[in-house]
């Protein structure tokens, strides 16, 4: 019995970016087709296999232990980031190039709040699974007041909740600006613990 169970909601990819050196800045490059491997998107500065614990995960690990890389991509939802722009007062979407996202999709409602362990099975054949939700972080509002001065400090704010997801290559292949793809969830509920 399949566990994963195909949703109707049919999505495609609006945008696709990379970000090849932390060093050189937080934006990510935009391409019109990439090529995703077991170690994520080449030539993407997240990529890898593993990858050093970070301070989001300091509650876990110690600063720089070696972990499996669930943070290969970075997605977001276009319409996420419409409602972001707005609420912001931007007078338009925030770009997701501006906060590094190496994918964004329009067609998932509330795609956020999308549930880990979900798979993004795309036309071409290439996999990727759900880990967690990203959280807003300076690095992006700073990318933001770049392009929009005094406003990048309202994005932590208004993008709570709505700032996509993190994601690792589960099955390689290229994707490609326009493509499609359908979310496969798990089952849903809630853990207690206590009963």
């Amino acid at each position: 019995m399949p566990i994963l169970t195909p949703r109707p909601h049919a999505a495609a990819i609006a945008c696709l970016g990379r970000h090849p050196d932390r060093g050189a800045g937080r934006e990510s490059q935009p391409l019109e087709r990439v090529a995703l491997s077991l170690e994520g998107l080449e030539g993407e500065a997240h990529g890898g296999l593993t990858r050093p614990a970070c301070t989001r995960m300091r509650g876990q690990y110690r600063k720089g232990v070696e972990l499996r890389n669930t943070r290969q991509l970075s997605i977001v939802s276009m319409e996420e980031l419409a409602a972001i722009g707005a609420d912001m007062g931007l007078g338009e979407p925030v770009r997701p190039e501006w906060i590094g996202a190496n994918m964004a999709l329009t067609g998932l409602p509330r795609f956020t709040e999308i549930p880990s362990g979900t798979r993004l099975i795309f036309e071409g054949g290439a996999g990727l699974v759900v880990d967690l939700e990203n959280a807003p972080c300076r690095f992006a509002a700073e990318a933001i007041e770049a392009h929009r001065p005094g406003l990048g400090g309202r994005f932590v704010k208004h993008a709570r909740g709505r700032r996509g997801v993190v994601a690792w290559v589960e099955r390689a292949g290229a994707v490609a600006l326009g493509e499609g793809c359908r979310a496969h969830t798990p089952p849903q509920r809630l853990w207690d613990p206590a009963g």
